[in-house]
């Protein structure tokens, strides 16, 4: 990066460097996508949804030197491996993963298919996993990389709200992932961390949201008295996965408004 190393505003810049967030088509992800960029990064867009993802990117054009939409389904490994392929075809390097893709099925243990189920880890924690192996492999070729997972509060604590048993379980599944991945490629200049956000106003959220009583006994939850924006997230993960950062791993770090303190 330019000029001094100690200057804040390039600890804090990714100029040059190449990011993929997944669940890239949402409004998570394409806040995510724009920090980033605004900060000099050539940002990909990954999504399940690729017209979508493509639509996100064309959005952010303007917002740094370059933004790409593609189809990646985080569970899928055959996905998972063209996409990042076709990263380090174009790009010649990966310096920054977030993992946002993420489902949930909330409905009670004892109604709870086994299929739905299944799918929630294999998308919140296989998928995690599998995009991080393959972020790994390209971050050992080159000079390291920074890794940041987006875990929940439901990974942290329970919930009498409502039942959300997978999503709680793939959460916490990627809290200790985290650790482990942290450990584990430390050595190879790869840092990773994780978020653990509160409930963040989206259209994913909009109905839960918007059942009676929902935002509201949310908010008498929490101390800081309001939910999370996408904006809170964003700028979140942009610290963790700059050089600002550069000697913090394995932590997870709650964005939650006080809710985990309580």
């Amino acid at each position: 990066m330019p000029g001094q190393p100690d200057d804040p505003r390039n600890l804090a810049s990714f100029e040059g460097r190449v990011a993929l967030v997944t669940g890239g088509g949402g409004d998570l992800g394409v806040a995510i996508g724009r920090r980033l960029g605004e900060a000099g990064a050539t940002v990909v867009l990954a999504d399940v949804d690729g017209a979508k993802a493509e639509a996100a990117a064309g959005r952010l054009a303007n917002r740094g030197p370059g933004a790409l939409g593609m189809a990646m389904d985080v569970a899928d490994e055959a996905s998972v491996t063209a996409a990042f392929a076709d990263v380090a075809r174009r790009y010649g390097r990966l310096d920054v993963l977030i993992n946002n893709a993420g489902i949930a099925a909330r409905k009670a243990s004892i109604e709870l298919a086994v299929e739905d189920w299944a799918r929630v880890l294999a998308v919140n924690l296989t998928g995690t996993f599998l995009c991080s192996r393959a972020a790994a492999r390209l971050m050992m070729t080159g000079h390291g990389g920074s890794i940041v997972n987006v875990a929940s509060i439901m990974g942290l604590v329970g919930n009498t709200l409502y039942a959300n048993p997978a999503y709680h379980a793939s959460k916490g599944g990627i809290v200790n992932l985290t650790r482990a991945h942290a450990a584990e490629w430390a050595q190879a200049g790869i840092r990773v961390n994780a978020i653990a956000p509160t409930f963040v106003e989206t259209v994913l959220t909009a109905r839960l949201l918007a059942e009676p009583g929902m935002r509201e006994a949310i908010l008498s939850r929490t101390p800081m008295g309001r939910l999370a924006q996408p904006g809170d997230i964003a700028e979140a993960v942009a610290f963790l996965a700059s050089d600002a950062a550069a000697l913090v791993t394995g932590v997870v770090v709650p964005i939650d408004g006080g809710w985990t303190t309580i």
